[in-house]
């Protein structure tokens, strides 16, 4: 039985070479937040906002021209580790 991670890693490549992590407690959430918020606006250059749940009173902005990749993670949180 496959294991369900507890959350996601979302690692999102920018045109400038920075690098920068958010994180989703389900792949779905983020399945949502890319398929409302960044698809309709890919080629936009106005900011739109990323959400940031794990960390209190920070939030971020990109522009969605600007996002060369994104890269899905899954996150165990488990004390075992198997290799």
């Amino acid at each position: 039985m496959p294991r369900k991670a507890d959350e996601y890693a979302i690692h999102i490549f920018l045109s400038s070479g920075n690098k920068e992590e958010v994180r989703f407690e389900t792949v779905q959430e983020f399945q949502k937040w890319y398929t409302s918020e960044l698809v309709p606006k890919s080629d936009s250059q106005e900011f739109i906002s990323v959400p940031i749940k794990n960390i209190q009173g920070e939030y971020m902005v990109v522009r969605p021209a600007n996002i060369v990749a994104i890269r899905v993670e899954p996150v165990f949180l488990s004390s075992v580790e198997r290799y």
